[in-house]
């Protein structure tokens, strides 16, 4: 049964590999700008997930960092492919896991996350938010570090989800979130602030 759930991955499992963890890094270190992954390096397709976010669990996932999944992903097909391809323990409780696989009905309430600690911040757990568009939402101002001036970013996304981050941010503590789709992420690190363009 499992031999027929399992798909390739990368075409080159150590080059693309590669390519898709500096995106990532590419992404946090500049927040809000839109990274692309090129389709030729972009993993076999796997049902309920976008290239993109399928690229970054391949590339960033291992056997040292605990997975959670939202019900959207926790497919028999989406367990057996991140288990053989990066040998991630797939958790179900939240504040065991060091990355999260998210679609927008799980933002209104990020409780339970590792928001790591004064001594140890690396160790919270990084939010992988899956969404049908980086575009389309209410346009936000992003400041901080790796912004010149700030980036004006349209995700669509509610403002609860705003809100939730604000509470839960307290740097150096506080979640780092990848936002996918298609081919495309956009970082942003706990250390951007986020703000309704124009003050409203």
């Amino acid at each position: 049964m499992l031999h027929t759930l399992l798909q390739p991955a990368f075409p080159d499992p150590v080059l693309d590999a590669q390519r898709s963890f500096r995106a990532a890094l590419k992404a946090l270190a500049e927040p809000g700008v839109v990274q692309g992954l090129r389709p030729a390096h972009a993993p076999s397709p796997l049902a309920g997930l976008a290239e993109a976010s399928h690229a970054l669990c391949l590339a960033l996932l291992d056997i040292d960092t605990p997975l959670w999944l939202a019900p959207a992903f926790d497919t028999q097909a989406i367990r057996a492919n991140l288990a053989f391809h990066c040998g991630c323990p797939i958790v179900s409780a939240r504040q065991n896991a060091r990355f999260a696989l998210l679609d927008s009905s799980q933002l209104h309430d990020l409780s339970g996350f590792d928001l790591g600690n004064d001594r140890y911040p690396d160790q919270s757990c990084t939010l992988l938010v899956q969404l049908p568009s980086l575009e389309g939402g209410r346009r936000l101002a992003w400041r901080g570090p790796g912004i010149q001036r700030e980036h004006l970013v349209a995700v669509p996304l509610a403002e609860h989800f705003w809100q939730e981050r604000e509470s839960r941010n307290d740097f150096p503590r506080g979640l780092d979130v990848f936002f996918l789709a298609g081919h495309h992420l956009i970082g942003l690190p706990r250390s951007t602030q986020v703000a309704f363009h124009g003050g409203a």
